[in-house]
């Protein structure tokens, strides 16, 4: 088995799917990529059992063949050499691969290709079709709010929930929650999925920034996602999402307009002086007037700053940790924000002021109990 292909193209395929692989020590074939040659096209895998990610690309080649090659050592190889056509001759006898550019030659041991686990086929599945920077949008303004609590698996996971009219990603980890929804995408097949956070992640570091429609096809085990040469392959989290409607209040009356990039570099400053376990900020609220403070009695430290704001509602004194509202303001793009009260012992929604076409984005934050209430 023998081909040959461009450092710089194999390299930045190599790149897109490394992701995908896995350094296990229970299956050690995990971190190697399995290379198949059919047709003069080389298509390369990459799995760590959960998620698969597959890329393809048309090269010269004599003789059809598989073999699995080690991972780390090819990229770290081909990512020192210059851009030129490298040969890759493999003996389908021994797997010795070797690898020769330019003046050099390396050799190394390949795998055999029937240990590779076999990626997921597409079967029964349905199918929808988003743009590539709307879905990395909506995995963006999710994938930060994730739990990493193993102890609850359904929140591992963004639910995606596909209706007839629109699509709605959720994310949660018990403390804040994001809702962020599509109304120009639908579906025939109205359902509900839950996507894994590290299958999110691979697609938001590989997803295009020019308009690529992204095919999603999901059936009851897996979702199968493609664009340009690559598919993404992941198991869905198999568990049940909780109603996370029922913890959105309702009813709100107070509502304050600030604006969103001083208000997040207040509080990046302000948390600075907070309890470093906490990260407890104060908001009193007093007709236009913000006041954001933060202390941390340990060291004697405390922060005061004032804001000029719109408020509608009754004075206000409230509890959040700074940590959440500074990444959710974060992953807000719009120049004014909305936070919508109840009473100190409810969740605050954080929205923009101004809402863009086809785009609804709300994210949920609980309040922290303040002590010394003054």
């Amino acid at each position: 088995m023998r081909f040959i292909v461009s450092t710089s193209v194999l390299l930045k395929q190599l790149q897109a799917i490394s992701g995908a692989s896995s350094s296990s020590t229970v299956l050690p074939i995990l971190e190697n990529f399995l290379f198949e040659i059919k047709d003069n096209t080389l298509t390369i895998s990459a799995t760590d059992l959960q998620t698969s990610m597959v890329t393809s690309l048309p090269i010269e080649a004599k003789e059809e063949g598989r073999v699995a090659m080690p991972s780390k050592i090819l990229i770290d190889t081909l990512k020192t050499l210059p851009d030129q056509p490298v040969a890759f001759s493999v003996d389908t006898n021994t797997l010795a691969i070797e690898i020769s550019a330019g003046d050099g030659k390396y050799k190394l041991s390949g795998e055999n290709a029937d240990d590779f686990p076999k990626i997921p086929v597409v079967e029964n599945v349905t199918t929808v079709k988003i743009i590539a920077p709307i879905l990395a949008e909506a995995i963006n303004k999710t994938i930060f709010a994730v739990s990493n609590d193993e102890l609850r698996p359904a929140m591992s996971g963004v639910l995606v929930q596909l209706g007839d009219q629109n699509i709605t990603f959720v994310a949660t980890d018990a403390h804040r929650l994001v809702r962020y929804r599509r109304t120009d995408i639908g579906t025939e097949k109205p359902t509900s999925i839950i996507l894994p956070k590290k299958a999110l992640a691979l697609l938001k570091s590989s997803l295009p920034s020019d308009d690529v429609t992204v095919s999603i096809e999901y059936n009851n085990t897996n979702a199968f996602f493609q664009f340009g040469s690559i598919h993404l392959i992941c198991r869905l989290v198999d568990e049940r999402y909780p109603d996370y409607e029922a913890v959105i209040p309702q009813v709100n009356p107070n509502k304050l307009t600030v604006d969103r990039s001083l208000f997040l570099n207040t509080l990046r400053r302000v948390v600075i002086f907070a309890n470093k376990t906490t990260h407890q900020v104060r908001l009193k609220i007093n007709g236009s007037e913000l006041h954001i403070s933060a202390e941390d009695l340990d060291f004697s430290n405390e922060a005061h700053e004032r804001l000029s704001c719109q408020f509608e509602g009754e004075d206000l004194e409230i509890g959040f940790n700074a940590k959440f509202l500074v990444e959710m303001l974060n992953n807000l793009n719009c120049e004014e924000v909305v936070l919508e009260m109840s009473t100190p012992n409810r969740a605050g929604l954080l929205v923009p002021a101004i809402k863009q076409d086809n785009e609804d984005i709300l994210m949920l934050v609980m309040p922290v109990m303040l002590n010394n209430i003054g």
